[in-house]
């Protein structure tokens, strides 16, 4: 469609929208973990459990709380964008280790799944122009 050929011309104000999108869900998921203390990090930490880690939880919770809410921040800034990306990917990892080891099954880690796929792609394509980064 010919109307549409032209928006190729705006790649990184998409790139900037999906940083901005991306961004802000995951603080507003990450703060609340991050400000929940250490009782709510050993909770989120105990899903290491379905990768065979078991010590350390409450580190693990704080670190992925910690990934969430400030590389939510940083995304959309798009400061250490490609570093940000690869503990994204590592926490959705789990995420959907814990989703699926606890009976949800691919239904149930399909948001984390999802969300691993968008960082993998962010990570090769970059920050985009609009960005701490830009190069």
């Amino acid at each position: 469609m010919a109307i549409l050929s032209n928006l190729s011309n705006y790649k990184n104000f998409g790139l900037l929208t999906i940083r901005i999108g991306l961004g802000l869900t995951f603080i507003h998921y990450g703060y609340p973990m991050l400000t929940g203390g250490i009782n709510s990090w050993k909770e989120i930490g105990t899903s290491t459990r379905h990768i065979g880690i078991h010590f350390w939880p409450v580190v693990w919770g704080f670190i992925a709380a910690v990934t969430e809410t400030f590389g939510g921040f940083l995304l959309i800034i798009g400061l250490a964008f490609r570093p940000v990306c690869i503990l994204m990917i590592t926490t959705l990892i789990i995420a959907a280790a814990s989703h699926i080891g606890s009976g949800e099954g691919l239904r149930g880690a399909s948001h984390a799944i999802e969300d691993a796929i968008i960082f993998a792609g962010l990570l090769f394509v970059g920050p985009g122009k609009y960005s701490v980064d830009k190069k």
